[in-house]
Protein backbone atom coordinates (compact mmCIF):
# COMPACT_ATOMS: atom_id res chain seq x y z
CA UNK A 1 0.00 0.00 0.00
CA UNK A 2 1.50 3.51 -1.37
CA UNK A 3 0.82 6.51 0.92
CA UNK A 4 -1.05 9.54 -0.72
CA UNK A 5 0.98 12.70 -1.52
CA UNK A 6 -0.94 15.74 -2.38
CA UNK A 7 0.21 17.35 -5.15
CA UNK A 8 -0.02 21.57 -5.01
CA UNK A 9 -3.01 21.33 -8.41
CA UNK A 10 -5.01 18.74 -6.81
CA UNK A 11 -5.84 20.59 -3.41
CA UNK A 12 -9.42 22.62 -2.51
CA UNK A 13 -8.95 25.15 -0.01
CA UNK A 14 -12.48 26.60 1.22
CA UNK A 15 -13.07 29.20 3.86
CA UNK A 16 -14.14 27.99 7.30
CA UNK A 17 -15.78 30.74 9.57
CA UNK A 18 -15.11 30.59 13.26
CA UNK A 19 -17.12 32.03 16.46
CA UNK A 20 -14.61 32.30 19.12
CA UNK A 21 -17.73 33.62 22.08
CA UNK A 22 -17.12 32.06 24.77
CA UNK A 23 -13.96 29.75 23.79
CA UNK A 24 -10.76 29.04 25.60
CA UNK A 25 -7.93 30.59 23.69
CA UNK A 26 -5.42 27.13 23.98
CA UNK A 27 -8.57 25.03 22.57
CA UNK A 28 -9.46 27.20 19.49
CA UNK A 29 -5.91 28.00 18.48
CA UNK A 30 -5.06 24.42 18.16
CA UNK A 31 -8.44 23.71 15.83
CA UNK A 32 -7.68 26.77 13.64
CA UNK A 33 -3.97 25.89 13.57
CA UNK A 34 -5.06 22.11 12.39
CA UNK A 35 -7.43 23.60 9.59
CA UNK A 36 -5.23 25.77 8.42
CA UNK A 37 -2.27 23.40 7.97
CA UNK A 38 -5.01 20.92 6.89
CA UNK A 39 -4.93 18.09 9.43
CA UNK A 40 -8.51 18.00 9.84
CA UNK A 41 -8.42 16.71 6.09
CA UNK A 42 -7.33 12.53 4.39
CA UNK A 43 -5.18 14.65 2.13
CA UNK A 44 -3.04 16.08 4.67
CA UNK A 45 0.56 15.97 3.46
CA UNK A 46 3.10 17.40 5.53
CA UNK A 47 5.53 19.40 3.46
CA UNK A 48 2.32 21.23 1.17
CA UNK A 49 0.22 24.05 2.54
CA UNK A 50 -2.83 21.55 2.23
CA UNK A 51 -5.37 23.36 4.83
CA UNK A 52 -8.29 25.59 4.18
CA UNK A 53 -8.42 29.68 5.09
CA UNK A 54 -10.07 30.42 8.52
CA UNK A 55 -11.84 33.45 9.41
CA UNK A 56 -12.40 34.23 13.29
CA UNK A 57 -14.87 36.68 14.20
CA UNK A 58 -15.34 37.99 17.78
CA UNK A 59 -11.96 37.79 18.95
CA UNK A 60 -12.41 40.18 21.28
CA UNK A 61 -14.78 37.55 23.25
CA UNK A 62 -12.36 34.71 23.23
CA UNK A 63 -11.52 33.69 26.88
CA UNK A 64 -8.31 33.28 29.11
CA UNK A 65 -8.95 30.98 31.85
CA UNK A 66 -7.17 31.57 35.52
CA UNK A 67 -5.26 34.67 36.08
CA UNK A 68 -3.95 34.76 32.53
CA UNK A 69 -5.93 38.29 32.02
CA UNK A 70 -3.77 40.08 34.49
CA UNK A 71 -0.53 37.80 34.66
CA UNK A 72 0.32 36.52 30.85
CA UNK A 73 2.51 39.11 29.22
CA UNK A 74 3.26 40.17 25.93
CA UNK A 75 6.32 41.09 24.60
CA UNK A 76 7.56 43.25 21.65
CA UNK A 77 11.22 43.96 20.69
CA UNK A 78 12.22 47.09 18.51
CA UNK A 79 15.85 45.76 18.56
CA UNK A 80 16.65 48.99 20.12
CA UNK A 81 18.94 48.81 23.81
CA UNK A 82 15.84 48.68 26.19
CA UNK A 83 13.46 48.64 23.40
CA UNK A 84 11.53 45.86 25.15
CA UNK A 85 7.34 46.56 25.48
CA UNK A 86 5.28 44.52 27.77
CA UNK A 87 1.94 44.18 27.95
CA UNK A 88 -0.49 42.10 30.18
CA UNK A 89 -3.11 40.30 28.06
CA UNK A 90 -5.74 42.58 29.37
CA UNK A 91 -3.61 45.64 28.03
CA UNK A 92 -3.37 43.50 24.43
CA UNK A 93 -7.32 43.08 24.16
CA UNK A 94 -8.14 46.64 25.09
CA UNK A 95 -5.94 47.51 22.36
CA UNK A 96 -5.55 45.36 19.56
CA UNK A 97 -7.61 42.11 20.74
CA UNK A 98 -6.99 40.07 16.97
CA UNK A 99 -3.35 39.70 18.78
CA UNK A 100 -4.65 37.44 21.05
CA UNK A 101 -5.74 34.74 19.01
CA UNK A 102 -3.12 35.56 16.38
CA UNK A 103 -0.07 35.38 18.58
CA UNK A 104 -1.72 31.32 19.66
CA UNK A 105 -2.10 29.98 16.67
CA UNK A 106 1.20 31.39 15.19
CA UNK A 107 2.98 29.50 17.97
CA UNK A 108 1.40 26.15 16.69
CA UNK A 109 2.04 26.03 13.13
CA UNK A 110 5.75 25.58 11.94
CA UNK A 111 8.41 28.17 11.89
CA UNK A 112 9.79 28.61 8.12
CA UNK A 113 8.95 29.04 4.89
CA UNK A 114 6.26 26.81 4.61
CA UNK A 115 4.72 28.29 8.24
CA UNK A 116 4.52 31.72 6.91
CA UNK A 117 2.54 30.83 3.98
CA UNK A 118 0.26 28.63 6.10
CA UNK A 119 -0.28 31.92 8.95
CA UNK A 120 -1.50 33.95 5.91
CA UNK A 121 -4.17 32.19 4.97
CA UNK A 122 -5.76 33.35 9.10
CA UNK A 123 -8.17 36.09 9.22
CA UNK A 124 -8.70 37.62 12.45
CA UNK A 125 -11.09 40.30 13.10
CA UNK A 126 -12.83 41.64 16.74
CA UNK A 127 -16.34 41.72 16.12
CA UNK A 128 -18.89 39.81 14.48
CA UNK A 129 -18.50 41.52 10.29
CA UNK A 130 -16.20 40.09 8.21
CA UNK A 131 -14.99 41.04 4.23
CA UNK A 132 -15.54 37.50 3.30
CA UNK A 133 -19.00 36.59 2.18
CA UNK A 134 -18.05 35.82 -1.50
CA UNK A 135 -16.27 33.43 -0.71
CA UNK A 136 -19.14 31.55 1.11
CA UNK A 137 -17.66 30.47 4.04
CA UNK A 138 -18.78 27.52 5.60
CA UNK A 139 -19.35 27.79 9.30
CA UNK A 140 -18.20 25.84 11.69
CA UNK A 141 -18.52 25.70 15.41
CA UNK A 142 -15.50 23.77 18.07
CA UNK A 143 -17.50 23.72 21.33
Amino acid sequence: MKSYLAKTNEIERKYIVVDAVGIPLGRLAVKIANALRGKDKPTYTPHIDTGSFVVVINAEKVVLTGKKETDKIYQDYSGYKSGLKEQTAQQVRAKKPERLVEDAVWGMLPKGRLGRQIYKKLKVYAGAEHPHEAQQPQVVSFK
